[in-house]
């Protein structure tokens, strides 16, 4: 009789995401990837199996013991069939992208179904141009967004030939560890992975005190100090902070990364920075469109850091950390905005702020898994009188050169981050081929005019991009000097024409739709 093979273990971060997720909270993340041509549907699956062995979690289910008395565990698929898994659709005429954001909608607003493995794809038909798209979509515990972009760039290909898909090697799931432990043993189990934890954490400790205590970082502590009065302050609701049903809307955008780079560049920060910026501007124009005001306002964002290192990019999983900065909503004008960004989130980098967070991670994976499981199960049933924070923001970096499925270009590739609780907006960037790419998920009833955010945030771009401009006119001319230049920034973000009701992602009669512009050039 063969022996089972010793299955493995989620970490403790990726078991919290199966503990999160309920239909209010679907814990999956996704990318909406446009093609500049149809996919052949059946070569496509067959191109995909042919790499499955690559990702063997992709044929895997987690596994949950009786009582939580241990962390989950990732056993084979038995039943494993790629046909449950890449679907076919087509969209309806006339296949523009309001309902090609409709579709995605309906299928990132369903859980993935847990009796097999947690990944699956829409293979879509029917878009305007000519074009395909691919819906794409990975639970939370079985990777995050590094691991997702690397598992994106594994299904595709580099190069556009179309290599004829051998079959991988033949899939046999390995029998199931016998799962009818004593009490006594899962007991003992549960004590040594609580012991492994502590004495993790317990470096972590003292790793931030070397940090704090250091004489050469006294001056990050000190930046960390400046800032802490922000975060000690109330934070309010923005207009979609509330509580979440599970239906999802999703729209989208994008920027030139030269662009951004020539603001960069001009400004100082980071590509992340100049984002946050825009962001911030965008969101001040939303909320003065709900009847809010932005005077003496923060809005408390959380950037999910990465903490791998050099070439674990494929390892699968979540190793990641999160940033919190409170960002001024008031600052006079989309230049200063930039710098008061750059110079928060520099301050909290330097600070160690993500290794706090992270010990406070560690801390809680030190408990016993039924503990754990049983806080992480109880976070989303609490309904707190102000948020923790308003919104999460992740920027992942992906290809800098074009991915192809079967021949096809990839055009963009639109990412999506979990949200829920009472954050109703989540906002995703993802870099690829020249173009930084956003996409914006919410609840459909906590924020039913999302597009009008994503409208905010192409005309706070411009806006930005303005002001650079006539900052390195001035600066040439010698007419007026930098400061005099920011002082006659506007300090109101300019207010779209009309509302987002057309074709989403043409927030301007004068601005064509990235994705029909994207075909514009390829043909």
């Amino acid at each position: 009789m063969k022996k089972p093979v010793p299955s493995c273990s989620l970490s403790p971060a990726d078991a919290a995401f199966l503990y999160l997720e309920r239909k209010e909270i679907p814990m999956h993340i996704a990318s909406v990837c446009v093609f500049d041509g149809p996919i052949p549907f059946q070569d496509f699956v067959a191109r995909i199996n042919s790499k499955l062995h690559l990702v063997p979690r992709y044929r895997q289910i987690p596994v949950i013991p009786a009582w939580n008395l241990s962390l989950p565990t990732w056993e084979d698929d038995a039943h494993f069939d790629i046909r449950r898994h890449i679907f076919h659709a087509k969209l309806d005429p006339p296949g523009g992208e309001v309902e090609l954001q409709a579709l995605a909608g309906r299928i990132l607003s369903q859980l993935l179904d847990r009796s097999k493995p947690l990944w699956d794809m829409h293979v879509v038909d029917g878009l305007e141009g000519g074009r395909g798209a691919i819906i794409l979509r990975v639970h939370h515990a079985l990777a995050d967004g590094i691991s997702g972009t690397e598992l994106l760039k594994t299904m595709l290909d580099s190069t556009p030939d179309v290599i004829p898909s051998a079959a991988g090697p033949r899939f046999r799931a390995r029998r199931r560890k016998a799962v009818d432990h004593s009490l006594v043993e899962n007991i003992f189990g549960t004590v040594n992975n609580a012991l492994g934890s502590l004495f993790t954490l317990e470096a972590g400790l003292l790793d931030m005190a070397k940090h704090f205590l250091g004489g050469k970082n006294q001056s990050d502590v000190k930046g960390l100090v400046e800032v802490l009065p922000e975060f000690a302050a109330s934070v309010e609701r923005l207009p979609f902070n509330k509580p979440c049903t599970g239906q999802r809307k999703f729209c989208w955008t994008e920027f030139s990364m030269a662009d951004v780079q020539t603001v960069r560049e001009s400004v100082g920060g980071t590509v992340n920075d100049v984002f946050l910026a825009v962001l911030v501007r965008a969101l001040v124009g939303y909320v003065k469109l709900h009847g809010q005001s932005a005077v003496n306002r923060l809005v408390r964002i959380v950037c999910p850091v990465s903490l791998r290192q050099n070439g674990q990019n494929g390892a699968l999983g979540n190793q990641i950390s999160f940033l919190p900065v409170a960002l001024p909503m008031d600052a006079r004008g989309p230049i200063r905005t930039l710098q008061a960004v750059a110079t928060r989130t520099e301050k909290m980098k330097r600070s160690g702020a993500a290794g706090l967070v992270g010990l406070a991670a560690q801390w809680i994976a030190a408990a016993p898994p039924p503990l754990q499981a049983l806080f992480w199960y109880s976070i989303p049933n609490l309904i707190l009188p102000v948020p923790l924070f308003n919104l999460i923001c992740t920027n992942v970096v992906g290809s800098p050169t074009p991915l192809y499925a079967i021949g096809r270009r990839m055009l963009a590739a639109y990412p999506q981050v979990p949200t829920g609780y009472d954050l109703g907006v989540g906002c995703a960037v993802h870099s690829y081929d020249g173009r930084l790419c956003v996409g914006l998920i919410a609840d459909a009833h906590a924020a039913p005019d999302v597009e009008r955010l994503r409208d905010f945030l192409v005309l706070s771009f411009r806006e930005l991009q303005r002001s650079v401009e006539q900052k390195k006119a001035r600066k040439a001319s010698g007419t007026a000097r930098v400061s005099e230049a920011l002082e006659q920034e506007p300090t109101e973000p300019v207010q779209p024409d009309s509302p987002a009701s057309g074709v989403a992602g043409t927030p301007m009669e004068s601005s064509p739709s990235p994705v029909a512009a994207h075909a514009k050039e390829a043909a």
